[in-house]
């Protein structure tokens, strides 16, 4: 009897998943446990291992398709035996009813199969992303048109929609909402609609010239644009800016590699700024929150992402759990382990979730400056420019002292100036007194 083979759920908070890639085409003999696909979820990619052994009957979902856990994507069975006999209908309409979102292989293979019914009456499946959306947004799924499988509303028809829809019929905009602060306003609100000239007006971008090549987007790029424009609509973005002197960071990482890597552990600047954003995160418990419709929702736990690079593919963001329970030795371990898991993308899906607060390191690449986006839900992003020696005024006299920028955007409906300049000032003090 053939062994189906669905998405599985990779995490307790994912409830759907992308076909990367299959690694078996269909006929092909494959052994149980050997892996089957590549699956991708919150940019984490996993091999599938195979449920069984045989070969693989049929494929019902294809590559760069996103269908929901316990989706039925293939089949495996034994050579010479029929996928139309062994499979009633009954069983794969209960596939459906577990996950109604299929591709259109699965369509073809069990022509005439309904899929069941959605608890969001005449929508179809709405996933968790797309209610929160469409909640803080103020929408009408009955408005947007969808495009996925039987009409499914995707995350990328609610942006579509929300890009294209006039100004009148937009909910509560976000410089309207109270906060602690002032206040921001587009100019054109103030200023009223400013004309350009037609000189002024940027030049309209070609749709390919002889000689240009288009390099089709990566389902992790897709994800990473859609993440970034959702984070500038939904949140008023401030920046502000301050420096620290590492001299005793310096002097402290000098005294201690040694001890450290006699436990396994390469000692990095990360590390001690992990350690500093924690102290900022407890002194100004607001930093560490996020924004909810009914209040301030202040997190318990001190989870700080780390933006890490994965090169021309986008980046993507580990979080260290607990950050505050951890020693500079435990800040240290974490980040050499998540940093090298990432590069070598072994990271598991639920360690990229749950993060209250994020640290993007620019200044690897040689910048000073930065004006990092908010990574949704949290408050802030710290941004870490290069570290430079500079020429500065110690105690009226020039001194040569190891520098840095230190870049916090937050949310002003969560934070006003007073409160963030408070968070990024307890950073700076920590890295300065270089008590760790």
């Amino acid at each position: 009897m053939p062994t189906k083979v669905i998405m599985p759920q990779l995490g307790e908070s994912i409830v759907e998943g992308t076909v990367v890639k299959w690694l078996k085409a269909p006929g092909d003999p494959i052994a149980e446990f050997e892996s089957l696909l590549e699956v991708e979820t919150d940019k984490v990619v996993s091999e599938i291992p195979s449920p069984g052994g045989g070969v693989l009957l049929g494929i019902l979902v294809s590559e760069g398709t996103t269908v929901g856990v316990g989706t039925t994507l293939a089949w495996i069975g034994q050579p010479g035996e029929s996928l139309t006999d062994s499979v009633t209908d009954s069983r794969m309409e209960t596939d459906l009813g577990r996950a109604p979102v299929l591709g259109a292989a699965a369509d073809q293979l069990m022509g005439g199969v309904s899929p069941a019914p959605s608890a969001a009456k005449g929508l179809g499946f709405i996933s968790p992303v797309v209610a929160k959306i469409a909640r803080e947004q103020a929408v009408d799924l009955a408005q947007v048109r969808g495009t996925g499988q039987g009409g499914r509303i995707t995350k990328k028809d609610l942006l579509a929609f929300l890009e294209a829809r006039p100004n009148g019929s937009k909910g509560v905009e976000i410089w309207e909402t109270p906060a602690d602060g002032d206040l921001f306003r587009p100019t054109e609100l103030v200023l009223g609609h400013l004309e350009t000239s037609a000189a002024e007006r940027p030049a309209a971008v070609p749709q390919g010239a002889a000689g240009d090549t288009l390099v089709p987007h990566t389902n992790m790029r897709r994800m990473i644009a859609e993440h970034m424009l959702l984070s500038k609509r939904t949140s008023p973005h401030v920046t502000t800016l301050m420096e620290a002197d590492l001299s005793r960071v310096v002097a402290h990482r000098e005294a201690n590699r040694t001890a450290f890597e006699r436990d396994g552990v390469h000692l990095t600047y990360t590390a001690y700024f992990v350690a500093a954003a924690v102290a900022g995160l407890k002194a100004v418990p607001r930093a560490n929150s996020s924004w909810v419709e009914e209040g301030l929702l202040l997190h318990s736990a001190v989870n700080v992402g780390l933006a890490a690079s994965l090169g021309e593919d986008g980046l993507i963001v580990p979080v260290i759990r607990d950050a505050d329970r951890l020693s500079l030795l435990g800040i240290a371990r974490s980040v050499n382990d998540l940093a090298a898991r990432a590069r070598n993308r072994k990271l598991q899906p639920e360690e990229v979730r749950g993060g209250t607060f994020t640290i993007t390191n620019h200044g690897a690449s040689g910048s000073l400056l930065a004006t990092p986006i908010i990574n949704q839900p949290q408050c802030g992003i710290l941004g870490l420019g290069m570290i430079q020696k500079r020429a500065v005024v110690v105690a009226d006299a020039i001194a040569i002292r190891p520098m840095v920028y230190l870049s916090l955007t937050f949310d002003h409906r969560l934070l006003d100036g007073a409160s963030a300049d408070a968070f990024l000032a307890t950073i700076v003090a920590t890295l300065e007194k270089g008590a760790f």
